[in-house]
C-alpha cells in the first residue's frame, strides 16, 4: 500500500473558513484561478511537518482573517501499520500543538514518524541564481526530511547567534558570551555535518542514477565553512574550531554588527552535471528541470534511507514544462510510489495523469470534486 493522505481537515486556515477532503492513494490535482486558495491547501499540508511550512511565515499568520476560532490542521495517514491521525494548530504564545492518535506530543518532529513533505513553489524558480540564504534553507528542507531534528537546530542556531550579535553590541557578560558561542558551536557542528552528509549521500544517488533520469543531474557541494579552507576531522573538533574562531572573532563581528564566519554563511553550490555548467547560468528552463530533477532524487534518497517516501507538493509545476516534460514528470511520480498534490490554473495541464489522479477545483477558499 502506498501511505497516503486519506483525510484533511482545515479550520480557520487562511482563505479556508474548513474545509475537508477525503482521498485515496492516487495523487492529488488542485486546480484553480490565481488568489482561490490551492497553495493555501499545500501550504496546510506542509506545516505537518518540522518548520514553517512552504512559505516559512510564522504561525500567527496562517489564522484566518475574521476567525474566532484558532487555526487547525489534521490529517489522517495510511501507513502499513494502519491508520495514524495527526494535527497541528495555534498555541497563544504564536506557536504551536501537536497531536498524534489523539495524544499531545512531546515533540514537532513526532510528525516525522508518519510523513515526510517536499515542496516546489514558482518562488524557488530563482533558487540558483537568487541569495544564498534561500539556498541554505532550501538545504535545510531537504536535510530535516532526512533528519527531523535539524530544523529545531537551525532555529535554536539562529536564536542564540542574534543573542551573541545583541551582547556583542551592548558590551554584555563576557562568560554568558563565551556560553553562548559554546552553545553555537555545538548546535553549528550539527547542521554543518547533517548538510554535509545529506549533501554526500543524495550526489551519490544522482550519479548511480544518471542513466535513468529524465531531468539533468546536480551536481553538488558546500561552499566552505572557513575562510582558509580549514576543515575539522570530528564533530568535537568542529566545534571546538567554532568556539575558538568566534571567540577570536569578537571584535571585527562587533564592529560588522553580526557574525561573520559560521553554517550561516555556507552556500549550496550547484551545477548542472552534464553541461559542467554553473546551474545560475543556466536558461529558465533548464533551471526548472535541474531543481525538478533534485528533488526527484532527494525523494528516492528519503525512501531508502528512512524507509517513508515523502508528499510532494509541486505548486504551478506543469505550467513552465513542454509535453514531454509533464509526461516524464509524472510518469517519475508514479516510480515514487508517493502521494502527490500538484496545483494549476489549466486542467488541460494534467491530462496525462488520465485516471492517476484525484481531481478538485478550489474557488475562493472551498473545494469541490472537477
Amino acid at each position: 500500500m502506498i501511505r497516503h493522505i486519506s483525510r484533511l481537515r482545515l479550520t480557520a486556515f487562511r482563505n479556508y473558513a474548513s474545509a475537508a477532503l477525503d482521498l485515496d492513494e492516487r495523487h492529488v490535482v488542485l486546480t484553480g484561478a490565481n488568489g482561490s486558495g490551492k497553495t493555501n491547501l499545500l501550504e496546510a499540508v506542509s506545516v505537518l511537518s518540522p518548520g514553517r511550512g512552504l512559505r516559512g511565515a510564522s504561525f500567527e499568520t496562517l489564522q484566518s482573517h475574521g476567525s474566532d476560532t484558532t487555526w487547525a490542521v489534521a490529517a489522517t495517514i495510511e501507513t502499513d501499520a494502519g491508520p495514524a491521525d495527526i494535527g497541528t494548530g495555534a498555541l497563544p504564545d504564536g506557536g504551536r500543538r501537536v497531536r498524534v492518535n489523539g495524544a499531545n506530543a512531546r515533540s514537532i518532529e513526532a510528525m516525522s514518524d508518519y510523513l515526510r513533505v517536499l515542496w516546489l513553489t514558482p518562488s524557488m524558480d530563482g533558487l540558483f541564481s537568487g541569495p544564498a540564504g534561500e539556498r541554505r534553507r532550501f538545504l535545510d528542507r531537504l536535510v530535516t526530511t532526512l533528519i527531523p531534528s535539524h530544523s529545531s537546530a537551525v532555529s535554536d542556531y539562529e536564536k542564540a547567534m542574534r543573542q551573541r550579535n545583541k551582547l556583542l553590541e551592548e558590551g554584555g557578560d563576557l562568560r554568558w558570551l563565551g556560553a553562548i558561542e559554546s552553545q553555537m558551536a555545538e548546535l553549528g557542528a550539527s547542521i554543518h555535518l547533517n548538510r554535509a552528509d545529506s549533501l554526500s549521500h543524495l550526489q551519490a544517488l544522482i550519479i548511480e542514477s544518471l542513466e535513468d533520469s529524465s531531468f539533468p543531474a546536480a551536481q553538488l557541494s558546500l561552499t566552505p565553512l572557513f575562510g582558509d579552507g580549514l576543515e575539522a576531522r570530528t564533530s568535537a573538533d568542529l566545534e571546538a574550531l567554532l568556539a575558538e574562531r568566534w571567540h577570536a572573532g569578537r571584535g571585527l563581528d562587533r564592529a560588522a554588527g553580526r557574525t561573520t564566519s559560521g553554517p550561516h554563511r555556507v552556500d549550496l553550490d550547484v551545477v548542472h552535471r552534464q553541461k559542467r555548467m554553473p546551474a545560475a547560468l543556466g536558461s529558465t528552463g533548464e533551471q526548472k528541470a535541474l531543481l525538478i530533477g533534485l528533488i526527484l532524487a532527494h525523494a528516492r534518497l528519503v525512501r531508502i534511507r528512512t524507509g517513508i517516501v515523502p508528499f510532494l507538493l509541486l505548486d504551478e509545476i506543469a505550467a513552465h514544462l513542454d509535453p514531454d516534460r509533464r509526461r516524464a514528470l509524472f510518469g517519475a511520480l508514479d516510480g515514487l510510489e508517493t502521494q502527490c498534490f500538484l496545483t494549476g490554473t489549466d486542467p488541460v495541464l494534467f491530462e496525462a495523469l488520465e485516471d492517476r489522479a484525484q481531481r478538485f477545483v478550489v474557488r475562493d477558499g472551498r473545494v469541490g470534486l472537477d
